[in-house]
């Protein structure tokens, strides 16, 4: 028999395991039984609190992204910006690591489920404007911007979800400080090879 919680510990045990469910098996072929038994309660206890499939799913996102736009506080970001943890880099590995398996969802498999896609386009876009805010002027020509500006959150957020699948959470602070230095690294190797490059518009 399933241990009685509060309404908001039981939601988010269950959006906890739905995330585990649904990186294993997908949309389709995720069921809601499947997350009851993840969680050990009745689907019916599922179904009180989400009326659908759908809405756990979304539930799982949400999760991350409310987590997210709460940990990134710009100004925060400028006051300490020697402070590894208060980087963009150190603010997303602590969201992945609060929500390892939503933070996959999001990232790696959303934009594959079609009910899902047009969340991870929003959600990319929206990481995109800001690496560009960050690249400022730094690289003139638009098209290598955008792309680097992309490149940037490819990487950080796949190298992520690849510390998640193999690291050991104790040497976060060591991937930290590497993914630091090769995303800086990269930046301004870009910019002095913008420099002396012609743009071609």
């Amino acid at each position: 028999m399933a241990t009685r919680l509060p309404r908001d510990e039981r939601r988010a045990q269950l959006v906890r395991c739905a995330a585990a469910v649904f990186v294993r098996g997908g949309f389709d072929a995720t069921s809601m039984d499947d997350v009851a038994r993840e969680a050990g309660v009745t689907r019916l206890i599922v179904y009180r609190i989400f009326p659908s499939k759908e809405d756990l799913y979304r539930a799982v996102l949400d999760a991350v992204l409310i987590d997210t736009a709460e940990a990134v506080d710009v100004r925060r970001l400028e006051r300490d910006p020697d402070d590894p943890h208060h980087t963009i880099v150190g603010v997303m590995l602590g969201v992945a690591r609060r929500h390892p398996d939503g933070f996959r969802l999001l990232w790696r498999h959303a934009a594959h489920e079609p009910g899902f896609r047009d969340t991870a386009v929003v959600v990319k876009a929206a990481s995109t404007e800001f690496a560009l805010d960050l690249l400022g002027t730094s690289i003139d020509d638009p098209t290598m911007r955008l792309w680097a500006a992309e490149s940037l959150v490819a990487t950080l957020h796949e190298s992520i979800c690849l510390w998640l699948d193999d690291g050991d959470p104790a040497r976060d602070d060591e991937v930290l400080a590497m993914l630091l230095d090769s995303l800086r690294g990269t930046v301004e190797r870009w910019v002095a090879r913008a420099r002396f490059s012609t743009p071609r518009r």
